[in-house]
């Protein structure tokens, strides 16, 4: 089994490669998706995630991520409060993940803080996704973002060239959806050779 991970900083196109290679046969776990199902209404992330950040986060007794955002990605100190909750939560989910998966499989975690939480050293393959920087804004603008949270949150995070340095697989994602497409069916191939080896 090869345990993998997927990073890029946010608007990259780490989220449509993910796609690509769960097409082509991988167990692709997204850690946005798990960081949403570890604090829904009902779990103990909820509670506390609650406790520490107040009644002001909800919106219909549900966590608002947006107002979340608002507060963790314009304060250092709250960000890391919510990471101390969360990080463990979704790592043990992503464990039963792994334990469930065969020993032929290949297990991606798409994971778009890596270099942030210096998780680097879990998995066995780090593949990045870059892209230019105006591609990126262009894409995040049409998710509805704005310029100011755009900057912030990239700010937030690592740069390219720090992900770069911990990558044993880089896919340039400045084309079209074909030539990602390309791009990923070629490092899965070596991550398959990689795998029976």
């Amino acid at each position: 089994m090869l345990i993998v991970a997927l990073t890029g900083g946010i608007g990259s196109g780490k989220s449509h490669a993910g796609q690509y290679f769960a097409q082509l046969g991988a167990i692709v776990v997204d850690s946005d998706q798990l960081a949403r199902d570890v604090v829904e209404r009902g779990t103990p992330g909820f509670e506390e995630v609650l406790l520490r950040f107040g009644d002001e986060i909800l919106s219909n007794g549900e966590i608002d991520r947006k107002k979340l955002g608002s507060i963790v990605f314009s304060n250092v100190e709250s960000r890391e409060d919510l990471e101390a909750i969360i990080h463990p939560l979704i790592q043990q989910a992503f464990s039963d993940v792994v334990e469930a998966a065969g020993e032929a499989d290949i297990v991606i975690n798409q994971i778009p803080l890596l270099v942030e939480t210096s998780g680097a050293d879990r998995f066995d393959r780090v593949i990045t996704v870059i892209s230019d920087m105006n591609l990126r804004v262009e894409r995040l603008k049409k998710r509805g973002l704005l310029s100011s949270e755009i900057d912030r949150r990239i700010a937030a995070q690592a740069t390219d060239a720090q992900r770069i340095e911990i990558s044993d697989y880089i896919i340039e994602n400045n084309g079209t959806e074909d030539d990602l497409l390309r791009e990923v069916e070629s490092t899965f191939e070596e991550l398959k050779q990689e795998n029976k080896e």
